[in-house]
């Protein structure tokens, strides 16, 4: 396994990330959203999606393959002030544990150093996530919001102040 870590560039880039995206929807939520939103949730839509938002985003490739992205910026509400957010991170299964995802966060909070916080909304019934951001320092400030995905779903907050 020869894993990096860059920033999305190439069109090939940009069709790993989509199929990663849609694969991991998949893996990780299966569960825990609603089948038939997920079903809903293509890898045409994740296409469409890795065009529309292309800037701060990293991938984790495999040799040649994407196996994982980041998505990183300024946190998008007014909330929080002076704080960066990790909008997404998917690595796909067979890479679980294997330290693809710590890369990845690792090389976004690289170039987030500028914040003096980092924030992440998760899933509140997704344990495998919240467990692994906590081992990247992430912890629930407790805020909470309902987000609406096939059913109301709620997701925590979680930050690392650095």
């Amino acid at each position: 396994m020869t894993v990096f870590v860059k920033p999305m560039e190439t069109e090939a880039d940009l069709l790993g990330k989509a199929y990663v995206h849609w694969k991991s929807w998949h893996e990780a939520y299966a569960g825990l959203i609603p089948p038939e939103y997920l079903d809903g949730f293509t890898l045409s839509r994740c296409e469409a999606i890795a065009r529309k938002w292309q800037d701060d985003l990293l991938v984790a490739k495999d040799g040649e393959r994407v196996i994982g992205f980041c998505g990183y910026g300024g946190y998008r509400d007014d909330s929080l002030s002076d704080t960066g957010e990790i909008f997404s991170l998917y690595v796909l299964s067979p890479y679980y544990g294997t330290g693809v995802g710590a890369m990845l966060m690792n090389a976004a909070l690289a170039r987030l150093d500028r914040y003096p916080a980092v924030a992440l909304w998760v899933l509140g019934d997704n344990g495998r996530a919240i467990r692994f951001y906590e081992k990247q320092g992430f912890i629930p400030d407790g805020t909470e919001q309902t987000v609406s995905l096939g059913a109301p779903l709620r997701e925590i907050r979680m930050i690392c102040r650095r």
